[in-house]
C-alpha cells in the first residue's frame, strides 16, 4: 500500500490543515503525520499559546483518517540540516507521497521548503504535492489569522476557519457562589493557560448540548476575585459539576465585562444576556 506523509505542526487543525490531510487520503489510506509534541518556538523561548490543548489537536487529525501521528521533539532535531531531516523522515517511512501546507518549512534556517521539497523528489523517490493556501473573504486561513480573530473576540470567524467551535475546558472549581444567590448557578473554572485568550467578557456558549452563558474577566460588579475566572450558566439545567472536567463551546461574544451599580442591575443585564444565548 502506498504510504503518504504528511508534515506540519496543525495548530487547531483548521480548515487549510484539513485540505492537506484531505488531499493525502485521496491518494492513500495509509497516512502518516509527522509533527512535533510541543511548538518549535518554544524551543527558541518565545511565548506561544495553543488554540486547542495539543491532545486535541492530535485526536482531530486522527478523525480526518491519518493512521499514526508523530510527535518528534524538536530540541532533538532543531540544529539537523533540512537534507539530514528528509532523509531521516523518507528513510524511516519509505514514502510514496509527501504532502504539506504552502508555508511548511524545516531544517536549520527553515532552508527546507516547498521548493526543496520538490527538486528532491527523484532523489528519495517520492512525489511531492504542495498544498495551496484557502482563503476565506478574501484573506488565506491561518493559525495566525484564527488567533488573531479570537484575541478580538470575533468567535464566529474563527469558528468557521477552524470548521468546529473554540472551547475552553477545565475542571470545575469552587467559586464565591455568588451566582446561585442572585438566581444564576454558575460553573467556576480556571481559563487554561496555554490556550489563546480571549478578550474578558459575556459569551454565547453551548455545553453537552445546551444553551450557556460564559462570562470571563475579573467580575467587576462584586469585587471578590484578585485573578480573571470564567463563569459558566448552563441553562435548563441543576446539578453538581464541582471537580468534574467541562468542555465550554463558545459561539459568540455578547458584550464586554462591566460594572454594574448593583446586583439587581448585573441580575436584569444577565437576564438579557440570556435572551440573546436562546436565539
Amino acid at each position: 500500500m502506498k504510504k503518504s506523509l504528511i508534515l506540519g505542526f496543525f495548530d487547531g487543525v483548521h480548515q487549510g490543515h484539513q485540505a492537506v490531510i484531505l488531499s493525502a487520503s485521496s491518494i492513500s489510506d495509509d497516512m502518516v503525520l509527522i509533527t512535533f509534541k510541543e511548538s518549535p518556538a518554544k524551543f527558541f523561548n518565545k511565548s506561544y499559546e495553543y488554540i486547542f490543548p495539543r491532545k486535541d489537536s492530535i485526536n482531530k487529525i486522527k478523525d480526518l483518517g491519518v493512521r499514526e501521528v508523530v510527535e518528534l521533539d524538536f530540541s532533538e532535531i532543531a540544529d539537523w540540516s533540512a537534507e539530514k531531516y528528509l532523509n531521516f523522515i523518507t528513510e524511516k517511512y519509505s514514502p510514496s507521497t509527501i504532502f504539506t501546507g504552502f508555508n511548511h518549512t524545516f531544517g536549520r534556517h527553515k532552508y527546507g521548503n516547498a521548493e526543496f521539497l520538490e527538486k528532491n523528489q527523484t532523489k528519495y523517490g517520492y512525489k511531492y504535492f504542495c498544498i495551496q493556501p484557502l482563503k476565506y473573504d478574501g484573506e488565506i486561513i491561518s493559525s495566525t489569522r484564527i488567533k488573531r480573530l479570537l484575541k478580538d473576540g470575533v468567535i464566529e470567524d474563527a469558528n468557521i476557519l477552524l470548521g468546529n467551535n473554540f472551547f475552553l475546558e477545565g475542571t470545575v472549581i469552587k467559586g464565591a457562589q455568588l451566582g446561585r444567590t442572585i438566581g444564576f448557578p454558575t460553573a467556576n473554572l480556571c481559563y487554561p493557560e496555554e490556550i489563546i485568550k480571549i478578550p474578558f467578557g459575556v459569551y454565547q456558549a453551548r455545553w453537552n448540548g445546551k444553551h450557556a452563558l460564559l462570562n470571563w474577566g475579573m467580575k467587576p460588579t462584586v469585587h471578590n476575585t484578585n485573578e480573571p475566572v470564567v463563569e459558566v450558566h448552563i441553562l435548563d439545567f441543576s446539578g453538581d459539576l464541582y471537580g468534574q472536567n467541562i468542555r465550554i463551546e463558545i459561539l459568540s461574544k455578547i458584550r464586554d465585562e462591566r460594572k454594574f451599580n448593583s446586583l439587581e442591575e448585573l441580575k436584569e443585564q444577565i437576564k438579557k444576556d440570556m435572551e440573546l444565548c436562546l436565539k
